[in-house]
């Protein structure tokens, strides 16, 4: 922790990281409230769902160009960006022309520009901190994301019942505005340097620009050689050939059964929280979501000695077992509770797999695997939105809810009857060659390694 702590790089993205979260957590809380405060139907939040989740299925095309683009500008553009998206919102409203069009509108490109954050936030971690760091680091930057969230959420609910949603847009706005600042001051050190260190120079405009290690000057005489170096296309092809047969390409493919009735879940909540009180209560179960990632987050350096596919048998049927109390039980405390309990191995789950990738896959082809699996996983969350939206208003929101858990316990046989999951080892034993992943590919030129 000490070492991190003096790693001025680290601190700043990992502060700027914290800030930014606060501005998603009440963004989103307050959008998808808006939508169903305007129209009053789950359909809508199943719509805004929907469009909220369709550009990270889009992810993948994103992964080439952080490669290649200099990570710090990405992550500071971004934020300035999503900032002048978000005041559109109040804007409307003071204008008079606030419409769920022009929510629905806003949340789709706000979630486009997130695309390139969270690569590049990935990409440029272990360039910063030192291999046997990653998990401590990636457990702090997950600590970041889902206490952000814990307590913001559950804040936005209360704003929301006391003055009303508008306010937080404003919020929104600054929060983006001041991570962009604190992004101004990270240096990137180039793919393949010795990292960790943190003493980079500050007087280094773009560190990651830098040609001075061997792979690094490798890699620029063979883009030389062809030109303009290796095709955007070519790029993401070499991304697609490395995970391809992986154990990694594996787990993802389980993860987007679960999360097509995780987006259902997100779709219908709103409803499901008017059910039990309003938006307060709304507020409360996002809380309980993202502070039961929080803890799982943090119970993540317990159990990293284990067995990876070992860990994910176990962690998903005890989510079976709580959210299925939590649809049943009488009382919207307990119903929060266990609902709590339900995300604490989601959180264990994630921050544990981002470090295997991220030990394991190499710095050049980080932000193609980065942004090839976020999307695929991501690929039916929108449409478990869309769908449970429209199922709810025929069946109701509790029996879309409860699908969910009948994902997480097939997902926990999944890992129990396929092998290649099941033995997967470990993190801080995982390897190329341990998780199947392609280590022939030509990382410069993806013509080869077919």
């Amino acid at each position: 922790m000490s070492k991190l702590r003096s790693n001025g790089s680290f601190v700043r993205l990992f502060t700027g990281r914290l800030v930014t979260n606060v501005g998603d957590s009440l963004y989103m809380i307050g959008a998808m409230w808006l939508v169903y405060e305007l129209t009053g139907s789950p359909m809508y939040t199943g719509l805004a769902g929907f469009l909220v989740q369709i550009p990270r299925t889009l992810q993948f095309l994103v992964g080439p160009l952080v490669d290649r683009w200099p990570l710090r500008p990405v992550l500071v553009y971004s934020q300035v960006i999503q900032a002048t998206c978000v005041l559109v919102v109040p804007v409307a409203a003071i204008a008079g022309h606030l419409s769920v069009w022009v929510v629905l509108a806003v949340m789709p490109a706000l979630a486009f520009i997130n695309q390139f954050v969270y690569p590049a936030q990935n990409a440029a971690l272990p360039r910063i901190v030192n291999d046997d760091q990653l998990v401590r680091a990636n457990s702090l930057f997950s600590m970041a994301y889902q206490s952000s969230d814990a307590i913001f959420n559950a804040a936005s609910g209360i704003v929301i019942a006391i003055i009303g949603t508008i306010a937080l847009f404003v919020v929104n706005a600054i929060t983006f505005a001041i991570a962009a600042l604190l992004f101004l001051g990270v240096v990137v050190p180039p793919s393949g340097s010795d990292h960790g260190a943190g003493g980079v120079r500050d007087d280094s405009e773009d560190a990651e620009s830098t040609t001075s290690h061997s792979d690094s000057e490798s890699t620029t005489r063979s883009d030389t050689e062809n030109g303009a170096g290796s095709s955007y296309l070519a790029d993401l092809v070499t991304g697609i050939r490395y995970i391809r047969g992986s154990a990694v390409l594996a787990l993802v493919l389980g993860v987007m059964v679960a999360n097509a009735a995780f987006g259902a879940t997100l779709a219908v909540l709103p409803a499901f929280a008017d059910l039990l009180g309003g938006p307060e209560i709304y507020g409360a179960l996002m809380a309980a979501y993202a502070g039961g990632l929080f803890v799982g987050t943090i119970g993540s350096t317990l159990v990293e000695r284990y067995r990876y596919g070992l860990i994910c048998a176990v962690g998903f049927c005890w989510a079976a077992a709580a959210l299925s109390i939590a649809l049943v039980v009488s009382g919207w405390i307990v119903t929060v509770a266990f609902f709590f309990v339900t995300f604490v191995p989601i959180g264990t789950f994630s921050v544990l797999f981002w470090s295997m990738v991220q030990s394991a896959v190499d710095d050049r082809l980080l932000g193609r695997v980065t942004s090839i699996t976020s999307s695929l996983a991501a690929v039916m969350l929108p449409l478990g939105s869309l769908t449970g939206g429209i199922v709810a208003e025929r069946v109701g929101v509790v029996a879309v809810m409860g699908v969910l858990t009948v994902a997480f316990v097939l997902l926990s046989a999944y890992f129990v009857v396929n092998p290649r999951l099941r033995r997967l080892p470990p993190v801080a034993d995982a390897t190329e060659t341990s998780l199947g992943l392609r280590h022939r590919v030509d990382r410069d030129s993806p013509a080869d390694g077919a």
